[in-house]
């Protein structure tokens, strides 16, 4: 998920003064949840909507798992469309990537979090000495009126992995050294598995098997959104990702195996999304629920926190232009 919200306020301290714009001091979550027992009110869900933050309701049905490898045998297309007109989400298996490659993501994910602020800043979504946010780099989200919205408990990278020649690479992290290189060949993966996808999608709708894919051509936009989640103290008060669902049309999800949290919405319902090793996650957008005339659905989804385990995950994102 990205956001396409205006600037105000989100883990900074902002000082105003007359005549001038606001100045920023950067106070990531990782670096709030070190420093405070108990999370500041921006962050507390509002009580009308806190009862069983945590407690998840039993599922109706489990969400699919899809086996890539088999997604043109009719059963698996039929599990595909299933998933997509009652979850609007499906785990995925025989993806074809690597659990080598997989685990070096994670590896530079968490490598990248782990070093010093200094380091991480270089990366910064900061710009013009810190008064605005832009959407790539390394720190909060943009938001609009924070007392209505809320903030998550968490920190982004948030980076561009197409077109190939719109790439930012001073947002990149040069530490750890292999990071450039493990994402751009994650990425290369993750485009396959998107035109697989929507390949299928439009033969279940009796398209035209490259419908979608010469819709979006080589101009769509990705992008790379690794999160960050610090323990909370207070799980039962703040979520690590609000409510919302995704613009664009597809969104590829690599989940921490260690820690779950996503939570998708069903029927006025919240249920656990399941955590598998060396799966992946995928989800409709919004974008593509219009595409598909509401015959499948952009599901809202969000994350919830924990009180003793940081939790990281990789979103990549795809998205149409106009």
């Amino acid at each position: 998920w990205y956001p396409r919200l205006e600037l105000s306020y989100h883990g900074k301290v902002v000082t105003v003064t007359k005549n001038r714009a606001p100045s920023m001091v950067r106070t990531t979550v990782q670096d709030l949840a070190a420093a405070v027992e108990e999370p500041p009110r921006q962050y507390v869900v509002h009580e009308r909507d806190r009862d069983h933050l945590l407690a998840a309701d039993e599922m109706p049905d489990p969400i699919p798992l899809i086996d890539l490898g088999r997604l043109m045998a009719a059963d698996e297309a039929h599990k595909l469309r299933e998933a997509l007109q009652t979850w609007g989400l499906f785990l995925v298996t025989n993806h074809g990537i690597e659990e080598s490659l997989m685990d070096a993501m994670m590896s530079a994910s968490r490598d990248f979090f782990r070093q010093p602020p200094e380091e991480k800043n270089k990366c910064s979504n900061l710009i013009d000495d810190g008064e605005h946010l832009e959407m790539e780099g390394y720190g909060n989200d943009k938001v609009v009126t924070p007392q209505d919205q809320g903030l998550s408990w968490n920190d982004r990278l948030h980076l561009r992995v197409e077109p190939q020649d719109e790439r930012n690479f001073a947002k990149w992290p040069t530490h750890p050294e292999s990071f450039r290189d493990v994402l751009l060949e994650y990425a290369s993966r993750t485009k396959r598995i998107r035109d697989l996808i929507l390949r299928s999608i439009a033969k279940i709708l009796d398209l035209d098997e490259d419908y979608f894919v010469n819709k979006i051509s080589n101009t769509a936009r990705g992008f790379a959104r690794f999160n960050y989640y610090p323990p909370c103290s207070r799980p039962e008060l703040v979520l690590g990702m609000r409510p919302h669902s995704d613009v664009g049309l597809l969104t590829i999800l690599f989940v921490d195996h260690d820690v779950g949290g996503l939570q998708v919405q069903r029927d006025g319902k919240w249920y656990n999304v399941p955590v598998k090793p060396y799966t992946l996650v995928i989800n409709l957008a919004d974008c593509m629920e219009i595409m598909c005339n509401g015959i499948f659905m952009s599901p809202v989804h969000r994350v919830v926190t924990n009180a003793k385990k940081e939790r990281l995950s990789l979103g990549v994102f795809y998205v149409v232009d106009g």
